[in-house]
């Protein structure tokens, strides 16, 4: 089976910075992970191959330190690695960087699946994997907590709800996005990270993925970031004392006071 692995390198949580004047994030100079739902897709994916043979590709669209979550993919089994790397791309949202990776992924050629981790930890909107699909044209499965079974063009899942779970089917090629129940991501072998130092990325620009330039970067974005800032510091709360029933009172009182309910 081939099997394109979409990842990310985002901001480690504890070093976000803004840009204020374009309102996006601040990227180089700053440390960054791959985005740890990222890795679970990894791991399913050289799961697969495991079992039914094949490859897997991973591919991320960023800056040029983004090479390095590439290699670290690598190192976690992945067989080969794409990099889209043009200033071009710069400042794109979940429209537009879903319009470019999809546009890499259909210069790979022929798949039978793209796997991706459910959301990022730095957007948290779960749409780029979905909006990959879209432009792709194939099905999609989210939320997908196991694999049950991959046969005859097919492939069979367990989609995790607030209830439970669902069963569903879908025909291959598809799209997944996986949650971290998946499975447990391996750590790095020796053997992986020789390799990955090794390892040649394939890096294409706008241009050879022949993207249109009105659909990516900041241009081809409909949704902008109009203001950004922090929220004010929470006030210090009241903690109520006395008998049950005399507490349900003040505590009615008190959130109709401040229009609660």
């Amino acid at each position: 089976m081939k099997i394109i692995v979409g990842i990310k390198q985002v901001p480690d949580t504890t070093e976000v910075r803004i840009n204020p004047e374009t309102n996006t994030l601040i990227r180089e100079g700053v440390e960054s992970i791959i985005n740890p739902f990222d890795l679970y897709a990894i791991e399913e994916a050289v799961r697969i191959r495991e079992g039914h043979g094949g490859e897997v590709t991973v591919i991320s669209m960023g800056p040029p330190q983004v090479e390095a979550a590439l290699r670290e993919a690598i190192s976690l089994g992945a067989d080969n690695a794409v990099h889209l790397c043009d200033r071009a791309f710069a400042g794109a949202d979940t429209w537009a960087t879903s319009y470019a990776l999809a546009r890499g992924i259909r210069k790979l050629g022929d798949y039978d699946l793209v796997i991706c981790g459910k959301q990022a930890i730095d957007g948290d909107t779960a749409q780029v994997g979905p909006g990959i699909a879209v432009g792709l044209d194939i099905p999609q499965l989210t939320y997908v907590r196991k694999i049950e079974e991959i046969a005859d063009g097919k492939i069979r899942v367990q989609r995790m709800t607030e209830e439970g779970h669902q069963v569903l089917e879908g025909e291959l090629p598809c799209l997944l996005t996986v949650v971290k129940e998946i499975n447990e991501p391996r750590l790095p072998s020796l053997k992986g990270k020789m390799k990955a130092k090794k390892a040649e990325i394939t890096v294409w620009t706008a241009g050879e993925i022949e993207a249109e330039d009105e659909l990516i970067g900041l241009d081809g974005s409909p949704t902008q970031v109009v203001k950004i800032f922090s929220p004010p510091p929470r006030e210090g709360g009241e903690i109520l004392h006395g008998e049950p029933e005399d507490l349900a009172d003040r505590l009615v009182t008190a959130l109709e006071e401040n229009k609660i309910i």
